[in-house]
């Protein structure tokens, strides 16, 4: 797991004091990172456009401009005049140097966007909006420094935005990278360092980017065991059928010992999955919510008031009487149209879909704040996993997965760690990111994944 926090103004600031180390100091090695990512993958002699704003992150792009002056054809556009004081001595030394700068966008095999930073707390103005449009479509490779200018920190898009094919963000990772919003934009994600290590640099978080390596399987280690030894899921099976069913054949594809489906009408099942009327006493997860239409009340309330960790998805999230549940230890997995109900059930928020898009971390924060108990994994472009203000970002899943049964497929692996004694918040996180990579291993076109196809790559991780 990698520390991603709000904003790093204090650990620059804790360079400075502590470590002696010089704001410029700090841009040098800014710059240089940039300098070091572009000598290796470009040849000498390509050309660089360079566009600067008028604060530091433009004074990065001029320090850049000196720092491949010479070796590159570089073309740096100042659209605005520096302002900060560092930007107008970066400036000096690039004047010195004998770079001159250009008066307009122009054709380039590299653009470096260094028009914002991270602090953007503002709209565009027409001509940084021009500038945008006339560099997004301009075919070059594309560089952001920081953040890709037009989003702010919180990852919103200020009506446009630069799309970089590498954002090389400075000192440490930011929230702002990681909004839904943000995801077509950032392109792939480096870090510099600022003249230290990022162990150095970074502070405390309770905000984590999840990695590949996170990954923990339900491997099978112990030899004495049988199918007991492996947990038994139940999953509630409501109107909907197919979507009780892929959850069950999930599970059982996960590591799940026994799976039982819940209902009394007959169902066409897999040989392996089982069926009963009623829940089993050796249970040890059950899974609710996933195509369940009208389903009794009381029936409803018997089944969340049993001592066995849940999971709980779609329909639920509609249900008035969910709220008074939500100091167990459940998982929730709603989507971001779920999630609004859910605010809204709990009294939390009456707000649009769009409204939690903008702000997803803040919503999944607040609720968590009411119920630390609860982990809610939050699908999405970029899957967000909270439980006690403890929150994860998992980046790794991709637009294959928009498709109708994925989630259910989703709460079956998290159904199956849960039965193997998985906690409810590493089961969501672990049960996510195979699910992403599982979509990721896919090697057919990204419009063709089915559920079974999920299913199968996920035995293969």
């Amino acid at each position: 797991m990698q520390k991603v926090f709000y904003e790093v103004n204090q650990f620059d600031q804790k360079c400075y004091e502590d470590f002696h180390l010089s704001e410029d100091l700090l841009m040098e090695q800014a710059a240089f990172s940039m300098c070091t990512f572009i000598q290796s993958k470009f040849s000498s002699h390509e050309s660089v456009l360079i566009v600067a704003g008028s604060g530091n992150n433009g004074a990065d792009g001029i320090a850049l401009a000196r720092m491949l002056y010479s070796s590159y054809d570089v073309r740096l556009y100042l659209p605005y005049d520096a302002k900060s004081p560092l930007g107008k001595l970066q400036l000096k030394r690039a004047l010195a140097l004998g770079i001159e700068c250009s008066t307009y966008v122009s054709k380039c095999d590299v653009i470096v966007d260094c028009l914002f930073g991270s602090g953007l707390n503002k709209e565009l103005d027409d001509i940084s909006k021009t500038i945008i449009d006339k560099l997004n479509r301009l075919d070059a490779y594309k560089i952001a420094c920081d953040i890709p200018s037009g989003i702010n920190k919180k990852g919103q898009i200020l009506s446009k935005a630069f799309i970089a094919d590498t954002t090389i963000t400075m000192g440490a990772l930011k929230t702002s990278l990681f909004s839904d919003l943000a995801k077509d934009y950032v392109g792939e994600i480096k870090v510099s360092n600022l003249g230290i290590q990022r162990e150095c640099y970074e502070g405390s978080t309770s905000v984590f980017l999840l990695d590949e390596k996170d990954m923990r399987l339900p491997l099978r280690t112990k030899k004495n065991a049988h199918k007991g030894s492996f947990g038994h899921a139940c999953i509630v099976i409501g109107e909907k059928e197919g979507a009780g069913i892929l959850c069950a054949d999930a599970c059982f594809s996960f590591g799940a010992g026994l799976v039982t489906t819940i209902r009394e009408e007959k169902l066409s099942l897999p040989y392996h999955i089982m069926q009963k009327s009623k829940i089993p006493s050796n249970t040890t997860a059950l899974a609710l919510g996933m195509g369940l239409g009208k389903y009794d009340k009381d029936e409803l309330k018997k089944i969340l008031n049993l001592n066995i960790k849940k999971v709980i998805d779609a329909d639920m999230f509609y249900e008035e009487l969910l709220k008074e549940y939500l100091d167990e230890k459940l998982v929730l997995t709603p989507h971001p149209k779920e999630f609004v109900s859910l605010l809204k059930l709990t009294n939390l928020a009456n707000i649009s879909v769009k409204e939690v898009q903008n702000n997803r971390i803040h919503y999944a924060l607040l609720f968590s704040k009411r119920y630390p108990k609860t982990t809610l994994l939050l699908k999405g472009a970029n899957t967000l996993i909270v439980n006690d203000e403890h929150l994860l970002i998992n980046t790794l899943g991709n637009v294959a997965l928009s498709k109708g049964g994925s989630g259910d497929v989703l709460t079956g692996l998290i159904l199956a760690l849960l039965a193997q004694n998985y906690l409810p918040f590493e089961a969501a996180y672990v049960a996510s990111l195979a699910h992403s990579i599982a979509s990721n291993n896919y090697k057919k076109n990204n419009y063709s994944l089915s559920p079974q196809d999920l299913i199968n790559e996920v035995k293969c991780i």
